[in-house]
């Protein structure tokens, strides 16, 4: 694991936060960088019934997966030296409070980082700081040819 904030990883992310390109799915679904420090990120998304509910109206799940997601990969992103890179091996979300219109906060930090793993968690808030998701991820370093072209 790699303590300089100045990895090709990182250089990525705080390019985002100033301006650049960010990856489609946050453009397709809505979500922003708002901060990413070594081992953390947190984004935002404004629940917009119109793009974001399911059939019963709430926002779908998968959105607020997504929106954790995106959080604990910049998270475990931030904490990767050059040539490295990950993917996900497990994901698990608990969903406490259902959403419609909302301005949420998911808040990613780094709880445990090995060599060759890292343990994830992120809590997603709404306005009020009430607890709407909880997610936890667990990502496998991935370096040489398997980091090759991710």
């Amino acid at each position: 694991m790699t303590t300089t904030e100045e990895t090709p990883w990182m250089k990525k992310m705080r390019a985002i936060l100033k301006g650049a390109e960010p990856p489609p799915i946050a453009k397709l679904i809505g979500f922003e960088l708002v901060d990413v420090g070594a081992g953390s990120a947190v984004f935002t998304l404004v629940g917009d019934p119109s793009r974001h509910a399911n059939p019963m109206g709430t926002m779908h799940g998968g959105v607020l997966v997504d929106l954790g997601d995106a959080a604990m990969g910049f998270a475990m992103a931030s904490t990767l030296a050059e040539g490295e890179s990950f993917t996900t091996v497990e994901l698990k979300a608990n969903y406490f409070k259902p959403v419609w219109k909302a301005r949420l906060r998911a808040e990613a930090r780094m709880v445990k980082r090995s060599r060759s793993l890292g343990y994830i968690e992120c809590d997603i808030v709404d306005e009020e700081k009430a607890l709407v998701c909880k997610l936890a991820s667990t990502c496998m370093v991935l370096r040489g040819e398997a980091a090759a072209g991710r």
